[in-house]
């Protein structure tokens, strides 16, 4: 097996957990990095979307009644608006980029960016900045976020399970309580692994520092690791190991992925661009769901590293986790007060919170599409 070609094909994919935002999230918010690397923007204007809202407005002046209207006095003027998603464009995404080019966004009134994320990128601090309005994080940076002091609020839940998992070599494990003893490759304070040692008494894993590389992990037989589901599985089965994994999810830590949030203040003073925002989305994820060949191209132009049969993977390994579940009858990224609250206790648990707030002020449906 070559090693380095492992550690390629894994593309480095370092997904920083809920602990690792909470160390960084009292870095002062005038760091936040701007969105030089934006993607869909206006090629006429290069103007931060954080600066946009004060210039833009619903619609043209209208003209008088004696005056035949031009057509430029007619138009509808766009309100801009930006998103960070929480990694380089991929199947986590789709629904999003699906929007964007099927023009979802614009019939909604939007003008719209997305900004991809990546290492060294906080969309939580961009978001919290005003350089973003909308951003996609986890449920537990959510509620961490809040407890920092950072007031974001979650509009829609993509992922009903989180596809954040522990992959192993096929046939090695049949419990995750086996890994005592063992080598763990995870991120260092990542909160659904505290949940997991804590659950499982995982007290003799011997945890290694998780780089984005598998080439360790392939190397051991016995070894385990961090993985998102939709990815690293085709990784390995690219390179011909033999994989399984546990869904931290069914393990019990259930949290939703990849949610669409804002701060309380925009949510507040803009809740209409919410609304478009919000069911744009959820239409740009339902065109997805049947056209995801057609979406992944247009992805792959925003990240060509990633091979269209990587993608291919993804939206096929993705689906159950999107649209089943609570999806079912009440449409994609709706979320339940059970699960959230049952997250916050865990997290309570575990002493990553140190406390429970009122739970509905940390995320709402109001801007769903109705079903």
């Amino acid at each position: 097996m070559n090693a380095e070609r492992v550690e390629r094909a894994a593309g480095k994919k370092i997904r920083h957990g809920a602990m690792a935002f909470l160390m960084a999230g009292v870095m002062a918010l005038s760091a936040c990095g701007s969105n030089d690397n934006e993607e869909g923007a206006s090629p006429s204007t290069g103007t931060p979307a954080s600066e946009s809202p004060s210039n833009s407005s619903s619609a043209s002046p209208s003209a008088s009644p004696s005056d035949s209207p031009s057509p430029a006095a007619s138009e509808v003027k766009l309100t801009k608006v930006s998103q960070v998603t929480n990694w380089f464009a991929e199947p986590e995404h789709g629904g999003q980029y699906a929007a964007l080019s099927k023009g979802f966004y614009e019939e909604a009134g939007l003008d719209m960016t997305i900004q991809s994320g990546g290492p060294g990128i906080s969309s939580t601090q961009i978001v919290a900045s005003g350089k973003a309005e909308f951003g996609m994080g986890q449920a537990d940076e959510i509620l961490l976020a809040r407890e920092s002091g950072i007031p974001l609020v979650a509009v829609a839940a993509i992922f009903q399970k989180n596809p954040q998992g522990i992959m192993y070599h096929k046939g090695k494990y049949k419990d995750i309580s086996e890994l005592n003893g063992h080598k763990v490759y995870v991120g260092s304070g990542v909160a659904y692994w505290e949940y997991l040692k804590k659950a499982y008494k995982l007290d003799k894993v011997e945890e290694m520092k998780y780089t984005g590389s598998l080439a360790n992990f392939v190397a051991d037989p016995e070894a385990a690791t961090q993985i998102y589901v939709t990815s690293e599985p085709f990784t390995m089965q690219q390179e011909g190991v033999d994989v399984e994994y546990f869904l931290n999810y069914d393990l019990g830590y259930k949290q939703y992925g990849n949610i669409l949030y804002t701060t309380e203040d925009y949510l507040e003073k803009h809740p209409d661009i919410v609304k478009a925002y919000v069911e744009a989305s959820i239409k740009g994820w339902n065109y997805y769901k049947d056209n995801s060949e057609e979406i992944n191209k247009v992805m792959q132009e925003k990240n060509p590293d990633l091979k269209l049969e990587a993608m291919a993977y993804g939206a096929q390994a993705q689906e159950p986790l999107i649209y089943g579940g609570d999806a079912e009858a009440n449409g994609v990224g709706y979320m339940s007060k059970e699960i959230w609250e049952g997250l916050q206790k865990q997290l309570v648990d575990i002493g990553i919170l140190k406390s429970a707030e009122p739970i509905d002020q940390a995320f709402t449906n109001e801007f769903l599409p109705a079903k």
